[in-house]
C-alpha cells in the first residue's frame, strides 16, 4: 500500500475534456493536441493555487508538459523529481493508460514499476 490517505490526496487532470476512438464497446483516449492542453491550463492552476499541494504528481506527459511548461522525455525520466517555476516539486510517471495499453504479458511487471514511481511521493526532494 502507498503511505496516503485518501482525504490528503488531491487528484485531477491537466486536461478537463477527453477525445475518444469509438472501438466497438470501448472507447480509446486520444492523447490532446497542446492546443487543447493550453486551454485547459488556467483551470489546472487555478486547482493548484486553491489546494496548495505539498507535491504535484505528473501521470504521463501532457501532464507533465503542463505542470512543467517544457517537454520531458518521460520514459527516461519517470521516477524522478523535477521543479515547476513555482519550486513545487514534480514527480514524473507514466499515465495509467500507457500500461493498460502495453504488451498484456509484460502488464503486472509494468503495474509494479508504477507503483515503484507512485512511491517515490512518499520521499520527495528536500526544498
Amino acid at each position: 500500500a502507498l503511505g496516503w490517505e485518501r482525504a490528503q490526496v488531491y487528484v485531477t487532470n491537466a486536461v478537463k475534456h477527453f477525445k475518444y476512438l469509438p472501438r466497438g464497446r470501448r472507447r480509446l483516449h486520444k492523447t490532446p493536441a497542446q492546443h487543447e492542453a493550453d486551454a485547459c491550463l488556467r483551470w489546472l492552476e487555478a486547482e493548484i493555487a486553491a489546494v496548495q499541494p505539498q507535491v504535484l504528481v505528473a501521470r504521463g506527459a501532457t501532464a507533465a508538459r503542463q505542470l512543467l511548461g517544457h517537454a520531458v522525455p518521460l520514459r527516461a525520466s519517470r521516477g524522478t523529481w523535477l521543479r515547476r517555476a513555482d519550486g513545487r516539486p514534480v514527480l514524473l510517471t507514466l499515465h495509467p493508460a500507457a500500461i493498460l495499453r502495453g504488451d498484456p504479458s509484460a502488464r503486472d511487471a509494468a503495474i509494479a514499476r508504477w507503483i515503484d514511481d507512485l512511491r517515490e511521493a512518499d520521499r520527495p526532494p528536500a526544498t
